[in-house]
């Protein structure tokens, strides 16, 4: 406990030590500096004035991930974030009028391979390599009209940095940073490619999609964690795979991601986010300019599906020649619950840092471990949840050894009240991230977009650190409880085939 106190001082010097940082970081501060608007077409737009450094980032949030695809269109969120780096009907082209009749044509010959193919009786093997040739004939042809790369170039050539984007089960997000003269230029590129975003490249850029499946498939952590996951969920679409099942990377086409599109990137369901040397006043006609002309649409109804209670323990149980890995989860509430601030509290105490719970057992004192720790909200926030613990084994030890040493650590929170040192550490801790969270602008940008569309509110960045900070003791045994518990629990382990045995004591290993 002594080790506790020391890193509680340490941490409260550093608070002490920002207090000046503080007081221009706290909720009142960021009240006037940032201005929150909707446009008439549906999309919201948060500016947050930041005069640090002449630049600016960004970040677009689409409401949409894995979550809303189907079977048969697995994947194709992840797919569209590609196609929006490809260009539009005046970037990425140098023949737009031709290249639009040559991609229709492309699409038209893989609608009809794609028939013949997926044909289950009386298909034609000799009709099927032909259609195919004509599909991949088109493609080249088209080919041709192609400037590769061309909206990335512009981005970098005028001072852009970070261009990238990203897909979870939930949302999708794009973002970079520009010097703060280039926002016309920014609020041009950005709303055009999500305006007139051309397909080109699809079905090319689909096999680079199935590679990157394939490169997931040769790892067996990705492995384990995708049987996890789909153990785990059983009607939800967390259950599914991000990148998508690998018949659907061979099946959906370019048809299926317009439709996508058109259904899902609606102005309603985005938020887009300035932070940096802007000024509210100054670029909001600018982003009203050019986003405004996206056309509204209905914002797509909620889903639907919910995940039915889990009333016994799932295993899955992998045998590989490689690290043994232990995993399990327990469903939880989403993000918008009551008690998230009290998962976030045992989060923190469990697996943060080497002061953690679980580090100090099996990493420390045990030495069954070299890596262990959980993480609350996994694999999004949006929808009930996973609280999820994992340990990868030492050389010599099992995950069934890591197992019962999780559990025990489990067992105690639910039994024992934690030290008054121990919940202190979590508060203090909770204010200190806050601060690393809203010290650079990417990260902030982030931030405001993603608390925006979970909660409606900005400000709830701030609140959930208030939250935390209501946490009790009891707070924690209840919740710890309720939902640790072997009938909501799923575990997935790798048993390595190979295991390496441990050197005798008093023994160097050879």
């Amino acid at each position: 406990m002594k080790n506790n106190r020391w890193h509680i001082l340490l941490l409260a010097s550093f608070l002490i030590g920002c207090t000046a940082f503080m007081g221009a970081q706290n909720l009142a501060s960021f009240e006037k500096r940032i201005t929150v608007k909707t446009l008439d077409n549906g999309l919201t737009v948060i500016v947050c004035e930041r005069s640090e450094a002449p630049v600016f980032s960004f970040f677009t949030h689409v409401d949409v991930g894995s979550d809303r695809e189907v079977p048969g269109i697995t994947g194709l969120a992840h797919m569209f974030e590609h196609m929006a780096f490809k260009g539009t009907d005046k970037i990425g082209t140098n023949d737009y009028a031709d290249e639009k009749g040559a991609l229709e044509n492309v699409e038209r010959a893989y609608q009809a391979y794609d028939q013949e193919r997926r044909r289950e009786v009386g298909r034609d093997d000799k009709k099927l390599a032909e259609l195919d040739k004509a599909w991949k004939d088109a493609m080249t042809l088209a080919q041709k009209y192609v400037v590769e790369n061309q909206f990335g170039e512009i981005v970098e050539q005028n001072g852009g940095r970070g261009l990238n984007a990203f897909t979870t089960n939930e949302e999708t997000g794009y973002h970079y940073s520009f010097p703060s003269n280039q926002v016309e230029l920014w609020a041009y590129l950005e709303s055009e490619r999500f305006l007139h975003p051309v397909f080109r490249e699809f079905y090319k850029e689909r096999e680079v999609v199935h590679e990157e499946r394939r490169l997931g498939e040769s790892n067996p952590f990705e492995r384990l964690f995708e049987q996890f996951m789909a153990t785990a969920y059983v009607a939800h679409p967390y259950g599914q795979p991000v990148v998508g099942w690998p018949s659907d990377l061979e099946s959906f086409s370019m048809t299926d991601a317009q439709a996508y599109y058109k259904k899902y990137y609606v102005p309603a369901s985005m938020i887009v986010t300035l932070v940096g040397d802007v000024k509210a006043s100054e670029v909001m006609p600018v982003i009203e300019k050019y986003f405004g002309r996206l056309p509204a649409g209905p914002k797509p109804e909620p889903l639907r599906t919910v995940e039915p209670p889990q009333n016994a323990e799932r295993i899955v149980l992998i045998h590989e020649t490689t690290q043994p890995i232990f995993i399990e989860g327990y469903h939880k509430p989403s993000a918008r619950d009551k008690d998230d601030a009290v998962y976030a509290a045992v989060q923190d105490l469990m697996s943060n840092g080497r002061t953690s719970r679980l580090y100090r057992s099996l990493v420390r004192d045990k030495k069954i471990a070299a890596q262990t720790g959980g993480f609350n909200g996994f694999p999004g926030s949006k929808y009930p949840n996973m609280f999820v613990f994992y340990a990868i084994s030492t050389p010599g030890h099992t995950p069934d050894e890591n197992r019962d040493a999780v559990h025990a650590e489990i067992e105690r929170l639910k039994n024992e009240d934690i030290t008054d040192e121990e919940l202190q550490m979590v508060k203090t801790r909770a204010k200190a991230d806050l601060l690393r969270q809203l010290g650079d602008n990417e990260g902030l940008a982030y931030q405001l977009g993603f608390a925006q569309s979970l909660h409606g509110d900005w400000r709830e960045i701030f609140r959930h650190v208030d939250e935390i900070e209501k946490v009790s003791k009891a707070d924690i045994r209840r919740v710890a409880n309720a939902t640790f518990v072997e009938s909501n629990r799923t575990v997935a382990m790798i048993e390595s085939t190979q295991l390496a045995t441990a050197p005798a004591a008093g023994k160097e290993p050879k």
